[in-house]
Formats: C-alpha cells, sequence, structure tokens
C-alpha cells in the first residue's frame, strides 16, 4: 500500500479520535503525536467548539491592535479623499489634523494603506526619466516678483464652443490671482483679465510665460501687443526656453489639478465652466496645502504689491543723448531718410537709439533693450545672448 501523508487537519483529527477511544492517557498521546499536553487540550477544545471544521489552521492575527487608526479618523479621511479626489495623503492629512487638532492621526504611509484598502488610490504607470533640458530660470524669492500664466488646454464644453482657460499666478505662493474661462486666445480678450488682476492685486515685475500668443509673437524680440504693454507698465516679459515647459512647471501642474477638479466633464457653457472655476479658485488659495510652503495655504503667504496700476500711462523718458523715434503703424521707423522695419506689436509707441560703437546702436522701448541696429545694413538684430 503506497505511503499516504498526512496533512495538519488529519493529523489532529486522527488525534482527537484516539483520545476519544479512552485507551489513552494525555500524556502518552501527545507524547505519541510530538506535541505538549497545551496542544493537545488546544485541539479537543477547538473540536467541540467548531467540529472537524475546528481544527484547520486559524488566522495568528489578532482581533484588535492597540495601534490602529480610530474608525472615526478612517472615516474622515475616506470623506476629505471624496471631496478632494486630487489630494494625497499628506494634503489630506493636514488638513484633517488642522479640523481635529488632537486627534492621533497615523503616518502618511498608513493613510496611503488605507486609501489603497478602499481603492480610493490608482495605480499610475512609472514614468521614464526625463532627458536633462534647459537649465531652470532664476529662483523666485518673494511675492510679486515673479507671475506665471498660461493657458490650459482648450477644450470643448458641451455646448460645442471651445474654452480657453486663461491662468494667473504669484510664482512664489502659489496664490491663483485669475482663472478665467475665454472663448478665444486674442489680445482684446486677455488685456481685460490682467487689467482687473492689476487693479486687485498691482503690478508684479516680472510675468513668465511661454512663447506663445497673446504673450509672445515670433516676430522681432517676441513683442506682441499684451508684452508691449506690460513694459509699458514697468513689467518685465520673462520668457521660457521654447519646448521646456518644465521651466514653469509649477503651473503645469496646477493645470492638471484644475483640469481633474473642474473639466471632467466640461461643464455646459463657458459661462457655467466659469462658475466651477470660481470655487476652486478660493478653495486652492485658502484651503489646499502646498509641499513648497511647508504645507501652508497661498493665502497665508500673498500680500498684495505696492505699485499699483497707474490711472493713465506716464509719457516714456529717455536719457537726452539716445535718438528718439516714433514706430509708425506698419511697425516701422525712420533712419537717414530711410525706412527701417522694427515690429509691428511696437505701432504707435516711441523708442530710442543708443549708440554702442560706430555705426552700431541698440534700440530701447522703456528701459528694455530689444535689439541692435545696423547702420551699414539698415537692419535690426538680436541681442548677443
Amino acid at each position: 500500500m503506497p505511503w499516504q501523508e498526512l496533512s495538519p487537519v488529519n493529523l489532529r483529527m486522527r488525534f482527537v479520535t484516539e483520545w476519544e477511544t479512552d485507551c489513552w492517557s494525555m500524556t502518552d498521546l501527545c507524547a505519541e503525536y510530538g506535541v505538549s499536553r497545551k496542544t493537545g487540550y488546544k485541539w479537543l477544545e477547538r473540536y467541540e467548539a467548531g467540529g472537524p471544521a475546528g481544527l484547520h489552521d486559524q488566522s495568528r492575527r489578532p482581533a484588535h491592535s492597540p495601534q490602529a487608526t480610530e474608525p472615526d479618523l478612517v472615516d474622515e479621511l475616506v470623506r476629505l479623499r471624496a471631496r478632494h479626489p486630487t489630494w494625497g495623503a499628506r494634503k489630506l492629512l493636514k488638513r484633517a489634523q488642522k479640523k481635529q487638532p488632537t486627534g492621533a492621526w497615523p503616518s502618511r504611509s498608513t493613510v496611503c494603506d488605507l486609501l489603497k484598502a478602499r481603492g480610493l488610490v490608482r495605480s499610475r504607470p512609472r514614468r521614464r526619466g526625463r532627458p536633462p533640458g534647459a537649465a531652470p530660470l532664476a529662483a523666485i524669492t518673494h511675492p510679486n516678483e515673479v507671475w506665471t500664466t498660461d493657458f490650459k488646454g482648450h477644450f470643448r464644453t458641451r455646448d460645442g464652443l471651445y474654452c480657453y482657460p486663461l491662468t494667473l499666478r504669484d510664482g512664489f505662493s502659489r496664490f491663483v490671482l485669475r482663472c478665467d474661462a475665454l472663448l478665444t486666445t486674442g489680445y482684446e480678450a486677455t488685456r481685460p483679465c490682467f487689467e482687473r488682476a492689476f487693479v486687485e492685486y498691482g503690478l508684479p515685475d516680472r510675468i513668465r510665460s511661454d512663447n506663445g500668443g497673446p504673450f509672445a509673437s515670433t516676430g522681432f524680440a517676441g513683442l506682441s501687443r499684451l508684452s508691449v504693454w506690460w513694459i509699458r507698465l514697468g513689467i518685465l516679459p520673462e520668457r521660457i526656453k521654447p519646448g521646456h515647459p518644465e521651466q514653469n512647471g509649477s503651473h503645469e501642474q496646477f493645470h492638471h489639478v484644475l483640469k481633474a477638479e473642474t473639466a471632467r466633464p466640461p461643464a455646459a457653457n463657458a459661462a457655467a465652466q466659469q462658475r466651477r472655476f470660481n470655487p476652486f479658485r478660493t478653495e486652492y488659495n485658502e484651503e489646499r496645502p502646498h509641499e513648497a510652503l511647508d504645507d501652508g495655504v497661498p493665502a497665508d503667504v500673498y500680500q498684495s504689491s505696492h505699485r499699483a496700476l497707474p490711472t493713465r500711462l506716464p509719457p516714456l523718458e529717455y536719457p537726452g543723448h539716445w535718438d528718439v523715434r516714433a514706430v509708425s503703424v506698419m511697425g516701422q521707423i525712420s533712419w537717414h531718410n530711410r525706412l527701417v522695419f522694427v515690429s509691428e506689436a511696437l505701432a504707435g509707441e516711441r523708442i530710442a537709439l543708443e549708440e554702442v560703437d560706430d555705426g552700431l546702436w541698440t534700440l530701447y522701448y522703456a528701459t528694455v533693450a530689444l535689439g541692435r541696429l545696423n547702420e551699414l545694413e539698415r537692419r535690426v538684430y538680436p541681442l548677443p545672448r
């Protein structure tokens, strides 16, 4: 007869069966099976309580863990996650601790495990490493030093029309200054948005953008009507390197959050979409913790600029030894009885030229150096970088 190996359950069942024959003492029976008397009695108790099923292996996990998170705290975290599905464990903890400072809140990793166990976190594919790109721009050290702006990728609202969300933030505090649902990206539509921001918050030192319209153009010095207006107000346009959105990475990340929380699915029309943007902006500024702010909120860090929007633009003043020229509606200046094209974005403005070498002149608009005029060639070239 072939040898048959007994399973642990069958072995325990045989132990119980032989004990019930009354032919064994507990000491001898346990010695025969190679177990302690304590184990033998335990098998008998489990058999009496649950029959053969009681002899199966049982979990050693404790019925209650003294270090387990209290159920009401777990419920609060789950509720916050349902309200803010894009918030991670760190932000949820910060918000929950602010609401219940005395609660025995778990660690960040425990919150991650709790969310995963309840199906509230989706695993994401691992991103490939990004190749080295352009060097980052200078660090921002205080509010209103640099504002960042961009259009979040356009999308159709349910009425079939395209919506172009224009966003404007303070680069230091992450404070969202504007979030406007526009129907076009033209100068006429965007300038009022910036004007309202300047009226409410004052003027920044610089505005950082990409190289697309209406912030910039493919023309001379990348000037656009909007950037010329900024310069006129004493704001320096600052552009990221083409093809390197990571230079404005914080703003790009903000757009991911904006899209996830307000545009999936899109609203019925642009007005309805704006009604989604407004409470989102308030929550982002006043409630959402930011790691870059040591888990503070932007509203606690941002302060309005001391530079107010002037009611009237003061006249441009240039040093007396500079040669001042008016730019025609065609974007040209008259130079030695010949026309030299500069930029249509400067039409109606006055620029100045400073001679820096024999036959070489640097062009200025306000305090911004735009390019260099070669007197012999009657052409304007970009400044060397």
